[in-house]
């Protein structure tokens, strides 16, 4: 008799497992896009004493 009632506890308790909220995770209906148009200017200015730009005009070879 005991096993009867244990039976019924064990089947009871799987079949209310199943009535647990179910969580899904779908896709987008839209594609996600990412847009990489990006436009980088850079511009270096560079200020030289005199005594160092004649040494540069003079020796082209150092850099």
């Amino acid at each position: 008799m005991k096993i009867f009632i244990a039976a019924g506890l064990a089947a009871g308790s799987l079949l209310l497992t199943g009535c647990t909220p179910r969580i899904e995770v779908a896709a987008p209906k839209e594609p996600i896009t990412i847009n990489m148009n990006v436009k980088i200017e850079h511009e270096i200015h560079i200020k030289v004493d005199k005594d160092v730009e004649s040494l540069l005009k003079s020796r082209s070879d150092l850099f």
